[in-house]
């Protein structure tokens, strides 16, 4: 089978198609043959080494397909049922993927494999982000950083979904068009406005209580000074690059702030904890409160375009793979 593989770290030009054996699944996994493969930031995170894996390597955590065969005790799926999974072992980048049993969730009729492989990622991040790490209620008022990317739409739609205001971030006018489309009720270009003074004025001053930040160093001064005292920072990604060191007095003198970096793999550690926050996003999908905008498609063979168009911040919503 085709997989894409790299021997060393650094840009997309170090991802190759490679033929490989189709692999056997063991005691307790799963032999998945792939439809779709989702495409997300932690994957340049592994090709870059800032998250570092063993080399040479898989890459991608993400996808949805049929399953092809089952190993000794690998009761919960059989032969032909549609699967999705997003925390399994890397290596999605393929044509099929073991993955442990536990990892998969089955797939409603009514949602398609492009639209799981989309969303399960982003999707069960965002369920968690404003279900779990702070539980948005009606009525406030949050900031959401790239609003316009994958996990920043779902995110804004399901929080409108919730009865919250949202204040969303881009990096450019041409993504104000979408993050406005996906509700939200004031976008801020985060290189034309002084977003900061704009989302204390929004907020008549007081500051939001949570911030959703991807982005990482060139938001994280601004993000902290948007936030209301006593409020909570939530960092779970660095698309400009890892968060500068800082002394923790920064926090107290912010406002006796809270910090967070929390991971989807800590939120969905069992397969029990998975399976519901998994049914509460295709909950969402299939009443039509949550759309997922797959808005670029690369062939397999293509995953190092598909990693450019990634890094070129121009594209928006969800970028997927097809073997």
């Amino acid at each position: 089978m085709k997989a894409i593989r790299f021997a060393k770290t650094g840009g997309p030009e170090v991802l190759a198609v490679a033929e490989i054996d189709t692999p056997v699944p063991g005691p307790g996994q799963v032999l998945v043959r792939h439809a779709a493969v989702g495409v997300n930031f932690i994957d340049t995170y592994h090709r870059s080494g800032l998250y570092q894996l063993p080399l040479p390597s898989g890459l991608g955590t993400e996808a949805a397909g049929t399953v092809e065969a089952v190993g000794e005790g690998a009761v919960s799926v059989k032969p032909g049922d549609r699967v999705a999974y997003c925390t399994a072992p890397v290596g999605a980048y393929a044509e099929a993927h073991v993955v442990p049993a536990g990892k998969l969730v089955k797939l409603p009729d009514p949602v398609s494999f492009e639209t799981t492989a989309a969303a399960m990622l982003k999707g069960l991040t965002v369920q968690y982000l404003l279900k779990q790490t702070f539980k948005v209620e009606p009525g406030q008022t949050i900031l959401f950083h790239s609003a316009a990317g994958g996990v920043g739409l779902i995110a804004v739609q399901w929080a409108k979904h919730l009865g919250a205001k949202v204040i969303g971030t881009v990096g450019s006018d041409d993504k104000i068009a979408p993050a406005e489309a996906a509700g939200c009720d004031l976008v801020l270009n985060l290189h034309q406005d002084d977003w900061v003074g704009k989302v204390r004025e929004a907020t008549g001053g007081n500051g939001v209580p949570v911030v959703y930040d991807s982005v990482g160093k060139d938001t994280w001064e601004g993000s902290l000074d948007c936030l209301a005292p006593r409020g909570l920072m939530v960092s779970f990604g660095n698309s400009s690059g890892a968060v500068p060191s800082f002394p923790p007095a920064v926090l107290s003198q912010k406002g006796s702030l809270y910090l967070t970096r929390p991971t989807l793999f800590h939120y969905a550690a069992t397969p029990e904890m998975l399976q519901a926050m998994a049914a509460d996003l295709f909950a969402v999908i299939a009443s039509g409160a949550v759309k997922i905008a797959v808005n670029q498609r690369f062939a397999l063979s293509d995953a190092r375009l598909a990693h450019e168009a990634l890094h070129s911040r121009k594209t928006t919503g969800a970028t997927i793979l097809l073997p």
